[in-house]
């Protein structure tokens, strides 16, 4: 039998959502094992100068416990 964990996560980028997405799961695996999926729950953007300065994603992270 195994347990699952759910957590929200939040990262930003100034590429795109793709890469926000990669560096928060990337963080998330330097002090979580066994990550199994993440579901985008929401995405948006910071505009600066009428420019869009950062590209943010709100997901969930679930992961196995020990």
């Amino acid at each position: 039998m195994s347990i699952a964990k759910t957590i929200e996560v939040t990262a930003s980028s100034k590429k795109g959502f793709d890469d926000a997405l990669k560096q928060g799961i990337a963080k998330a695996a330097e002090t979580l094992e066994n990550i199994t999926g993440a579901w985008v729950m929401d995405q948006e953007v910071r505009v600066s100068k009428g420019k869009i300065a950062e590209y943010i994603v709100r997901m969930k992270l679930t992961f196995i416990l020990k």
